[in-house]
C-alpha cells in the first residue's frame, strides 16, 4: 500500500492506495493535487483572487460566472430544496459560500483520478471525510469516528461494505465551516456522521442533519441511500436501522 499526504482547502489531504507498479505514482498524486487546487482556486473564500470571492465582492455577478462554478451553485441550491433548508449554499449575511460540496466534489474527482490511473484499491480522506474503492489488505475498508467529547479517542469504527463508499462527519467544533442552526437555533446533535455511496451526499446530509432540529433526522435520512450515526450532547448515539445492523464497533 502506497501513501500520499499533503494540505489543501484548511485541511490534511491523504491518499491511500494499491497501484499495480509504483511506477507513476509521483504522476498519480500529482493529479489528485491538482483536483484539490483547481476546485480551491475556484471556490475559496479565503483567497481574494479566486472567482468565488470576486463575485462576494460584487465585481461579477453568478450569471456572469464560469459554468463549473454556476454548476456547482446549482447543485448546492438543489440540495438546499432537497433538505428543506437544512443545507444552504448561503451564509446567513446571505455571502455565497459553497465550501459544502466543494470539498466533497474534490474527494470525488480525486477517485476518479485514482480509478482512471488504473487502481482497483484506493483511499481518499480529506479532514475526515472519506472516499474508498476496492478493499484495504483483502479486507473492507475500515474508518475509526472521533469521539467529539474526546478527540483523542474513537467512538467506534465502520466497516465500508454493501455499497457504503463514503463517509462525512460535521460537528459543533466544525460548525463555523458552513453550518448554520436553521432558524438560528443550536443544533441539538454534537456530530453527524453519514455513510452514503458517495461522498456529495454524505458531505451535505451530515451538514444538514447537524443544522436541522433532532427530530428532523429520520425526515433527512429516509429515502436516501444513506446510515446515520449521530451523538447527542450527552453523549448518546442514536444509528439508523441500517448502520445498527452493519459492522459497528465500539470503541
Amino acid at each position: 500500500m502506497l501513501h500520499h499526504r499533503f494540505e489543501s482547502m484548511g485541511t490534511v489531504v491523504s491518499v491511500s492506495a494499491r497501484p499495480a507498479a509504483e511506477a507513476g505514482w509521483n504522476d498519480v498524486c500529482a493529479a489528485v493535487e491538482e483536483e484539490f487546487r483547481m476546485l480551491d482556486a475556484r471556490f475559496s473564500l479565503y483567497r481574494e483572487d479566486s472567482e468565488l470571492s470576486r463575485i462576494v465582492r460584487g465585481e461579477r455577478g453568478l450569471t456572469e460566472s464560469s459554468v463549473e462554478l454556476r454548476e456547482v451553485y446549482a447543485l448546492a441550491v438543489d440540495w438546499r430544496t432537497a433538505t428543506r433548508g437544512a443545507f444552504t449554499p448561503h451564509r446567513p449575511d446571505g455571502v455565497v459560500d459553497l465550501n459544502g460540496v466543494v470539498k466533497a466534489l474534490a474527494i470525488e474527482r480525486a477517485g476518479q483520478t485514482l480509478t482512471r490511473a488504473g487502481i482497483a484499491d484506493w483511499c481518499v480522506n480529506a479532514g475526515g471525510d472519506v472516499l474508498v474503492e476496492g478493499m484495504a489488505a483483502g479486507r473492507p475498508w475500515t474508518v475509526g469516528i472521533a469521539d467529539p467529547q474526546n478527540r483523542s479517542s474513537m467512538l467506534t469504527s465502520v466497516e465500508l461494505s454493501g455499497g457504503r463508499r463514503a463517509v462525512a462527519t460535521s460537528g459543533l467544533s466544525e460548525r463555523g465551516a458552513h453550518v448554520w442552526p436553521r432558524g438560528g437555533a443550536e443544533p441539538r446533535f454534537a456530530q453527524v456522521t453519514v455513510f452514503a455511496p458517495e461522498i456529495v451526499t454524505a458531505d451535505v446530509l451530515a451538514t444538514a442533519i447537524l443544522a436541522a432540529p433532532v427530530d428532523e433526522l429520520d425526515e433527512l435520512a429516509d429515502g436516501r441511500p444513506a446510515d446515520v450515526l449521530a451523538v447527542l450532547p450527552d453523549g448518546s448515539l442514536l444509528a439508523t436501522p441500517g448502520l445498527r445492523q452493519s459492522a459497528m464497533s465500539r470503541g
